[in-house]
């Protein structure tokens, strides 16, 4: 910034000092209500669904993660069976859990098992 030598210099240079603090204050306070307005609980479970949908791997995951829980669910079902007996169940559910995970951890092994099991079906009847 160079020197003010005269009244009039000076009066211009508070004139422009004020025109930019105005302009920051309006700038300050509609950032405030941007961001107030994100906080809302609303606005975080909408921009939440958001994200989750429109991630490009959730097309991936959808189906290994389904076969995942498909698959703890049935060994959760055979091991279990109609057992009242509260160990069983137990362990039944910790084997669903751990079923489940490492089925949709491997879900593309997987799908390429049961593409290759699909495609022998298909050449056997030809």
């Amino acid at each position: 910034m160079q020197n003010i030598t005269s009244i009039a210099g000076l009066k211009n240079a508070i004139e422009l000092l004020e025109v930019e603090q105005t302009v920051k204050g309006q700038l300050l306070k509609e950032q405030f209500h941007l961001a107030y307005e994100s906080l809302k609980p609303i606005n975080l479970f909408r921009n939440a669904l958001k994200e989750f949908f429109g991630s490009p791997l959730l097309g991936e995951n959808i189906p290994g993660t389904a076969m995942g829980a498909a698959g703890g669910f049935l060994i959760k079902k055979i091991f279990v069976g109609r057992s009242g007996n509260i160990f069983r169940k137990l362990i039944g559910s910790v084997l669903q859990f751990g079923i489940t995970n490492i089925l949709a951890k491997n879900s593309d092994i997987l799908m390429s098992f049961f593409q290759s099991i699909f495609q022998q079906f298909g050449r056997s009847k030809k």
